[in-house]
């Protein structure tokens, strides 16, 4: 009965203020009486007090996203900063979130505290959203006192690695965005327009160019088998998907492969490199022992061959070996990095050497995602006029021709 009672709910209020201005909002609270006690105590008059549907048009199946969870961890820190009781912050900001799923995620948070649970205890029930790190770090807060410092750490790094993920994205979007717009738009003329033209050079009684023939020959093969090209695609995406989920060998692979492509391969290099940095720097700042915070890194990188030099350079540090001379011997991070960690041990300093290696590789990946959108617009605009003016061409060729021959 007392953990029913703790429960708490979103409630939409209308009212009156002291000025007699009509005025409404939402706040949670456990059950109308005690919503309307809290508003007199505000100098509200309420009028209408009402639960919150929690299936309001627009909200349902609005997913929690991981800017969601940063966003959530930056406002717990500045509360805490200010004096605001724990499982008060949760209420003020619980209110301010416009997604439902994240209101309820944080409310159940709040019951978990309020059950006599320690934060990061209560956050560890939530897997799917707070990962191992995230909780570790936490944890971590509340032993030495200073959540309040370390939930800032926390949404710094979970802010900017969400930054960089977008830079990526950014960067792998829009080509092939552009490249899925073209294949339609060659689709279409070779169903619908080339059709047209067929027509009318059967009345020619001419033999046609051989560029033409190859264009009318692959938009017969679209008219008759479009339909199970097209099937033939999603399934090979839908395969490829399901192998890359199931198959670690193949995930490996992958990882590997992506690294050595021209251009795009450096960009996803210089973030993994700047992932280890950040990782590193906001759990050994935490005081998280260097091998502890080395297994958190691991996970961290998202690539299989920064996460086996990660793994390696545990083995190395465990044993008595310095953090920069082990980097270097795995041959995976840039010179620079290395130096920068190396005067980081030696002066004493490490974790600002690291966050500094990894604004400076985050730098990096954002000019170059810059570079990369300015110089695909070029090409991107060439591989269109090819495509498009190719089949033009072809269409026209014979009909040049015959102007020729007359």
């Amino acid at each position: 009965m007392a953990e029913k009672a703790l429960k708490t709910s979103v409630f939409t209020w209308e009212g009156k203020n002291k000025t007699g201005s009509i005025v409404k909002g939402e706040i949670s609270g456990q059950n109308p009486s005690l919503v309307k006690a809290q508003l007199r105590k505000q100098g509200i008059n309420p009028t209408k007090v009402r639960k919150k549907s929690s299936l309001s048009l627009g909200s349902v199946g609005k997913k929690i996203k991981p800017l969601d969870i940063a966003l959530f961890t930056r406002q717990m820190a500045t509360m805490m900063k200010a004096g605001v009781p724990l499982l008060q912050s949760f209420d003020i900001i619980a209110e301010g979130f416009d997604n439902p799923n994240m209101r309820k995620l944080v409310d159940e948070v709040k019951q978990e505290v309020a059950a006599g649970n320690s934060f990061a205890t209560s956050l560890r029930k939530k897997p799917q959203y707070f990962d191992e790190l995230y909780c570790n770090l936490v944890e971590s807060g509340e032993q030495a006192g200073a959540l309040e410092s370390l939930l800032d750490r926390i949404a710094t790094y979970k802010e900017k690695t969400e930054a960089l993920k977008a830079k990526i994205k950014k960067a792998m979007n829009y080509p092939i965005a552009v490249i899925v717009v073209a294949i339609i738009v060659s689709a279409i003329l070779l169903i619908k327009v080339v059709p047209q033209f067929e027509q009318v050079f059967a009345s020619f009684g001419a033999e046609l160019p051989a560029f033409t023939q190859m264009v009318i020959g692959i938009s017969q093969v679209l008219q008759k088998w479009w339909f199970i090209i097209l099937v033939a695609m999603l399934a090979a995406a839908f395969a490829f998907r399901e192998a890359i989920k199931r198959s670690q060998k193949l995930r490996d692979s992958v990882d590997r492969t992506i690294l050595k492509l021209p251009i795009v391969g450096d960009i996803l290099y210089k973030s993994a490199v700047a992932r280890f940095a950040r990782t590193l720097s906001t759990t050994f700042a935490a005081g998280v022992p260097l091998v502890d915070a080395l297994d958190s890194v691991s996970g961290a990188t998202g690539n299989v061959v920064f996460k086996n030099a990660t793994n390696k350079i545990k083995t190395d540090v465990s044993t008595g070996m310095q953090l920069n001379f082990s980097m270097r011997t795995t041959g995976t991070f840039p010179s620079m990095a290395v130096q920068m960690t190396a005067i980081g041990e030696e002066s004493g300093s490490l974790d600002e050497m690291l966050d500094k290696v990894a604004s400076f590789y985050e730098e990096e990946v954002d000019n170059m995602v810059d570079g990369l959108t300015s110089l695909m617009e070029p090409v991107i605009m060439s591989v269109l006029g090819v495509l498009v003016g190719g089949l033009i061409i072809a269409m026209y060729l014979p009909i040049f021709q015959l102007g020729a021959v007359v």
